[in-house]
């Protein structure tokens, strides 16, 4: 598959830049994978309608950390921006270590940067740059000062704000948009997010649409939920550069079967619908072990690296709910795998998408792909 074909005009207008207020207020457009004519234009509210009793849902239940900061370089007095990535093995001198994107000039190793807080205070929190991280392109591995023993979500709590995708803060920055960060921070959360599983520094997005009483609903028609994990990373946004797809080096992220336990990959009485790209890999991930290792007990975790495009062989997944994604992307191609027609019936529903002035992207509406 050409990257070139993950191409789509969007105009920039219909990226959106907060979500639809309540969360279950946002556009649905309801496709199926087995009639290429079916199209309807409904709301995410109208979702029970399209659900029966036995189908089974399942949801990506990873808690997003404010893991965008501030500061400053303490060499310098430079502006730093900044993104907590993951905590990474503690230094021989015993310093807790994060990978960290950062942006700012003149950055070498040995600078600091003391970490702000939402009022541009001084948090007393510094950060000592170690070296380039050989893993993550365009990171560093960081040692963490000051923090008086606070874990990495216990400092992001104070020194963090909302990681929000570069392209809606650069929409909002086009339009004179500002958001205070405690209305993003809530917002950018799905409200069955686990307190524990504070992992992820996206979000996953299709999951923002549902609120505690569309839930109930959808539990009324009979359908069953299941909860999965799956640490959301930067690399979720990171453009396809390689002119093949098949050459594309995929991101790799942590994923758990949770509570769900390996029940979850069987067969459903109804459809097995996933919620969210995410919710697919880890589905798709853990089957895929399980096919190749018949017979061992499943990992608690497990990292995958999973890129599914047009003639994935599906283990566990017969519908997707998902939001409009990003041009030359991996989620695109993911979406593209849900037809028999690839990336000609994705440009169709695309273009009509266009057509309707859907939302696009994060904070935007909604796609319900049935078999």
């Amino acid at each position: 598959m050409r990257t070139s074909d993950l191409e789509y005009d969007l105009p920039t207008d219909l990226i959106a830049t907060e979500p639809a207020s309540p969360r279950d207020s946002a556009r649905l457009m309801v496709v199926s994978r087995s009639d290429p004519t079916r199209l309807e234009h409904r709301t995410v509210r109208d979702l029970p309608e399209y659900l029966t009793a036995g189908d089974r849902m399942v949801f990506n239940a990873t808690r997003v950390l404010p893991a965008r900061f501030r500061g400053r370089n303490l060499d310098t007095g430079g502006y730093v921006e900044g993104l907590y990535l993951r905590d990474t093995e503690a230094g021989a001198d015993g310093r807790p270590r994060w990978v960290a994107m950062l942006k700012a000039r003149r950055f070498r190793a040995g600078r600091r940067v003391g970490l702000n807080d939402a009022a541009g205070g001084h948090t007393g929190v510094e950060l000592e740059l170690i070296e380039r991280c050989e893993t993550e392109p365009g990171a560093w591995v960081v040692a963490v000062e000051g923090a008086g023993g606070a874990s990495s979500p216990e400092i992001l709590e104070r020194a963090g704000l909302t990681p929000l995708p570069p392209y809606i803060l650069s929409a909002r920055k086009d339009a004179g948009a500002e958001i205070a960060d405690p209305d993003d921070r809530a917002r950018y959360q799905t409200v069955f997010a686990r307190q524990e599983a504070s992992a992820s520094v996206a979000a996953p997005t299709a999951g923002l649409h549902f609120t505690p009483g569309l839930l109930a609903r959808i539990d009324a028609v009979g359908v069953s939920r299941a909860e999965v994990l799956l640490s959301v990373g930067p690399g979720t946004f990171r453009p396809v550069e390689a002119e093949n797809l098949a050459d594309h080096e995929m991101h790799a992220e942590w994923c758990s079967l949770a509570d769900a336990g390996p029940g979850v990959l069987d067969p459903a009485p109804g459809r097995r619908i996933a919620v969210g790209t995410t919710s697919v890999r880890t589905l798709e991930a853990f089957a895929a072990w399980r096919a190749d290792q018949p017979g061992d007990d499943l990992p608690a975790w497990m990292e995958t690296d999973l890129l599914i495009a047009p003639g994935h062989d599906w283990l566990a997944v017969d519908g997707l709910m998902t939001n409009f994604h990003l041009p030359r992307s991996t989620l695109l191609a993911l979406v593209a795998a849900m037809f028999d027609g690839g990336m000609d019936r994705v440009h169709a529903i695309y273009a009509e998408a266009v057509r309707e002035r859907y939302r696009f992207f994060s904070f935007g509406d909604a796609m319900l792909i049935l078999p």
